[in-house]
Order: structure tokens, then sequence, then C-alpha cells
């Protein structure tokens, strides 16, 4: 028996505990883990409240990330003892996730974790530190550079801004963080911003081209946000779009791509090929300072994490959330 947070469904909806749960009931895999670590990112949220059909099937252990080390495995790549993180892949959407002292997954899925690592730090960095160090990556194979000017960072406050001025910061760029929490001025600053931007002044519908102002772009945001930042950045720039938290829509025009060369990179971590999960992890070892990291980091215990989820899903979380499974 393991314990996990398991999703239930009936007719009268969705429902969610803390339980006990046989391990003959794991689903198929041929990789079976002791999980140290999990975390809160939105998705987990989502799926945890039930405020967005994240779950496709039930019963679902929610948990999109884990980091653990194996136990039973019939997977070449694997054997008892290897330390593993888990991002994306589906798990806690169709098949069992992280949110659990146990896994069993398709040892495909798992890439072996930084050796300069623990796996609470994983689980600090979870798919929305993942995310942040993909988005980089394409601003840097773009071929922005610290001297072409500020990197803007929308969503500056949650998990993938957090990390991504961290991950820029260290880097050498002057990092601009737009977030409507301007009371976290401080806090953006401790992680290497050089300005706060109001998210206001980014919110509503603007100009197809306005002045240039960022060499590039990590944006969490989506929607008017995303438009104005293509809008703002400069000649042969580039955007990294990885999230949707104002809205799905993209109320932009072609201009900023046509007439200043903007290129707009769609950032997908859920099935993101094995060779750049690995670039991204060994990006966020080298880069990212423990500090820093545990600057963003707030830990709970596996039975706090539904009361963390919907604190997430409120807006009163900043950083990461880490859930310790065995507690």
């Amino acid at each position: 028996m393991f314990s996990a947070l398991l999703i239930e469904k009936a007719e009268a909806g969705q429902s969610i505990s803390l339980t006990e749960v046989d391990q003959a009931r794991l689903p198929d895999g041929n990789v079976t883990l002791e999980v140290a670590y999990s975390t809160l990112n939105y998705k987990d949220a989502l799926a945890i409240t039930g405020k967005s059909p994240i779950v496709r099937k039930y019963p679902m252990i929610p948990g999109i990330d884990l980091a653990g080390v194996v136990t039973e495995s019939t997977h070449a790549s694997w054997s008892p003892g290897d330390r593993a993180v888990l991002n994306g892949w589906g798990v806690g959407e169709s098949h069992w996730g992280g949110l659990a002292q146990r896994a069993r997954l398709d040892g495909d899925w798992l890439i072996p974790l930084p050796e300069t690592l623990t796996t609470r730090q994983a689980m600090a960095i979870g798919t929305a530190g993942y995310t942040a160090a993909l988005c980089v990556e394409a601003l840097l194979n773009h071929g922005v550079r610290p001297d072409q000017g500020e990197v803007l960072v929308t969503g500056a406050t949650g998990g993938v801004g957090s990390v991504a001025i961290a991950l820029l910061a260290a880097r050498g760029f002057t990092v601009a963080a737009a977030t409507g929490k301007t009371t976290e001025a401080e806090y953006l600053h401790g992680l290497g911003a050089a300005t706060v931007v109001d998210r206001a002044e980014l919110g509503e519908r603007g100009k197809a081209l306005q002045k240039e102002r960022w060499a590039g772009v990590v944006d969490a945001v989506g929607s008017h946000t995303l438009a104005n930042a293509c809008a703002q950045t400069r000649y042969g720039g580039a955007v990294a779009a990885c999230g949707l938290a104002q809205g799905m829509d993209f109320a932009g025009t072609v201009a900023p791509f046509i007439l200043r060369g903007v290129t707009l990179y769609g950032i997908d971590s859920v099935m993101a090929p094995r060779h750049r999960r690995i670039a991204a992890w060994s990006r966020l070892a080298d880069d990212l300072k423990p500090e820093a990291l545990e600057s963003i980091t707030r830990e709970v215990g596996l039975s706090e994490a539904i009361d963390a989820a919907r604190q997430l899903i409120s807006g009163a979380v900043r950083g990461r959330i880490v859930v310790d499974v065995n507690r």
C-alpha cells in the first residue's frame, strides 16, 4: 500500500482525497519508482480542483511531475537505484501521476536526474522551471544576446516567470519582469530582474506595431499581453510563448513578423523530444543558482497539497510549490 491523492468521479461530480492505494492497482509500465517529491503546477491545480477538464479518465492520481528512485525495471535504460525525473507525457491526465509515493511509468518518458540536483530541487524546478528552460534555450538558439537589449518575462512571479528570470540573469541578460503583483518587486529583483513592469501596460489591446523595446520575450500569459510583447519586440528578435494565464486568444497582427522579422516560438513541454528535455535540464543544473531556487520554493506535504492547489488557482501563490509525498 502507498499514500496518494486520488481523483474519482461519480454522478455528483469529481472528488479528491488522500487515500491508501494497493500497489497492484498501479497502471502498466516498465519502470516502477519510489517517488521522493512531486510538485504543483497550474495544470495540477486545475485537475485537483476540477476547474478545467484536465483529467482524461478516472480514477486518476494527479501530478504531471515527479522525481524519485527506480525500484523495478524491465526497460533497458533503467536499473534499480537510478534517479529519474519525469515531466509531462500525459501523466496526471491519462496515466497515474506523481502525487503519490509510488509510480509505474514508461521508461521512455523518464530522463536521468542531473547529478548536481537533488530530487527536491528537481521538483522545485518542475514542469514550470523546465518550461522556462525550454523558452530560454529557444531565445539563445535564435541568437538573442545580452548586448542586444532587455529581455521581457511576463507572469514574472509565477513558476515559469521566476525561473526564467533567474536563468536569464545568470546568462548576463538585463531582464524586465512584468507582473500584476507590483508589491513583489523586491522578490523579482532578488531573482535578477533589473526592472519591474506593471502588467497593465501590456494587458489591453494595443497597436499592431509599437516602440521597439525587447530583444527577446518569455511569455507565460498569452492574449493581449503576448500580442503587445510581439509588437514591442526589436527587429530580428524572438518571443517564446508557453502559457495562457490571460487567455488562449492572440489578438495580434502579422506586422511584427513581416515588418520586423520577429520570430514567435511555441514552447511545448508535454511532448518535447528527449534531446530537448536533456538540454533544458542541463541548462537548469548549470545556470540555476541553488539560493535563487530556494527563494522561490515553498514545501508542503501530500496531505496539504489539495489546499495548496486551491491557493494556486486563486492567484495566492508565488514561485513554486514542492510536495513531499512522504509526509
